[in-house]
Parts: structure tokens; C-alpha cells; sequence
């Protein structure tokens, strides 16, 4: 297929509901895409072992996959256990930025994900963050290992407050996402969803006029921008005031089934 799009999709919030659950009209809707022959793939801020059960609920594998915010990329592999092996990684020290947070925020719940997929952390995550590969270690032990991602999160806070403690932080080394409930992404510096994406973008061949990238979140911001600028850049309805101004386009809310209805006229 000569015109065929490269297309990005974030998970939560996207093509999942916020609660986990998903229509399914916007299973058929992406599986209709997926069968015109584009390249439908995700991108998202989950590791490798809480992304890959959903493509199995949306029954597709394409041929790479963004995850952890960019710093992980899968390629389809029918050789490794979970069809799936890792093409890209990049990683960071995260001691420095951990024990700069810490003096802000010293009651925080704090995770750092390695290149394996699996997190050490300290404090309290839900359960259905972080998945089964996780280990609760002291605070020290976070600082030895190289990271594909640092996770924070400081319930007590109100979003708007957690925004700003973060911007004084002054994290030039990193790049950081603010999600839900307090929750701060660290990645390492400069990746994102866009420059995974880019790179993959550059593998298939798709010309830059043909990418379409979907999301809800701060962390899509980058994606959305990249995805602007010659393609289809596309915002949630529910999403916030930042991400909706990067984005060419904006869909129905994830309650609404915002995928489905755009990729409707497909």
C-alpha cells in the first residue's frame, strides 16, 4: 500500500477508557484501519508488560511499539516469547534527579523502571500501576540502577500545586510529563513519544504528511506537536487546556468514543 498512514495511538484515556474498559466500536473502528493496510500502532507511557495485553484485547500486532514515554521501543519479533523484542532503549542515571525531587518532596511515592521493564520502588503505588514486575526497595536502592523512566507521585497535592513545585525543580537534564493525580514522568533527556515515533516513522518509510498521532495527556504534547506539523496531530476531548492547543484536530472524548468516530471517515 503506497498511501498508507502511520498511526499512533496512546492508551489510557484514548483507546481505553480512564476506568480500563473499552467499546467495542472503537476495537472495530481501529481494526477496520489496521485492514485497509495502515500501520496502526501504540504509543504509550505504560511499560512493556502492561502494554502488551492490549493489543491482544484490540487482536492487532503491528510492527513496532512505543512505550515508557519513548525510551523503550518493541519491534515484532516471532522468536521472543511475547512476539515482541526491543529494537531502542535509552536510559539515565536517575541518582541526580531523585535526590533533587526528594528535598521538594520528601513524602512522595518514587519508582524507577529499567530497561527490562521491571520497577523498584518505594511509598505506594495501586497496584494496577506498575504491574507484577516490581520490587518495594529502599529510597537508596533507586539510585543504583540505570533508568528507562522515573515515576513520581504525590497524592496529597493538587495537580496545579505538583505542576508548579515541578516547574521550580529546574529538570534540564530530563524530560519530564505530568499526569493524573500528581503523577510526574521522568524520562531520559530529550525522548519522548515524537522522537520514537520519528525514528519509527523513518523505518517504515511514511512520509511525514501521513502520520496521525492521538492522545489525551500531557505526555502526548510532543507527540501531537510532531504529528502537527505536516500530519494529523488529534487531542481527546476530555483533554487539557495544553494538550488540545498543540493539536491540528480534536475528536470525542474517550467516553465518547472519540477513536472511533474518527476513524469513521477513514
Amino acid at each position: 500500500m503506497t498511501d498508507r498512514w502511520l498511526i499512533a495511538l496512546d492508551i489510557d484515556g484514548t483507546i481505553l477508557r480512564e476506568d480500563g474498559t473499552v467499546s467495542d466500536e472503537v476495537i472495530a473502528q481501529v481494526q477496520r484501519v489496521r485492514d485497509l493496510g495502515h500501520e496502526v500502532m501504540l504509543a504509550t507511557g505504560r511499560s512493556v508488560s502492561m502494554t502488551l495485553p492490549v493489543l491482544d484485547r484490540f487482536d492487532i500486532s503491528p510492527h513496532y511499539i512505543v512505550c515508557s514515554n519513548g525510551a523503550i521501543t518493541l519491534e515484532r519479533d516471532a522468536d521472543a516469547p511475547t512476539g515482541y523484542s526491543r529494537i531502542a532503549v535509552d536510559s539515565f542515571d536517575p541518582s541526580e534527579v531523585l535526590t533533587t525531587i526528594r528535598e521538594s518532596l520528601a513524602d512522595a511515592s518514587y519508582a524507577v523502571e529499567d530497561e527490562n521493564g521491571f520497577y523498584r520502588y518505594t511509598g505506594f503505588f495501586p497496584d494496577s500501576t506498575l504491574g507484577a514486575s516490581s520490587q518495594k526497595v529502599a529510597f537508596e536502592e533507586l539510585l543504583e540502577h540505570e533508568a528507562t523512566r522515573v515515576v513520581v507521585i504525590s497524592p496529597e497535592h493538587a495537580i496545579e500545586d505538583f505542576l508548579s513545585i515541578v516547574e521550580r525543580m529546574g529538570l534540564h537534564k530530563v524530560t519530564y510529563n505530568v499526569g493524573w493525580t500528581a503523577w510526574l514522568d521522568i524520562a531520559p533527556d530529550g525522548v519522548n513519544k515524537a522522537t520514537a515515533l520519528e525514528r519509527v516513522r523513518e523505518w517504515h518509510g511514511i512520509p511525514r504528511s501521513r502520520v496521525m498521532a492521538v492522545g489525551d495527556g500531557r505526555n502526548d504534547i510532543d507527540m501531537l506537536e510532531w504529528a502537527s506539523l505536516e500530519g494529523r496531530g488529534v487531542a481527546m476531548g476530555q483533554a487539557p487546556h495544553e494538550v488540545l492547543a498543540v493539536a491540528s484536530e480534536v475528536t470525542a472524548s474517550d467516553l465518547d468514543d472519540g477513536v472511533a468516530i474518527l476513524f469513521a471517515d477513514f
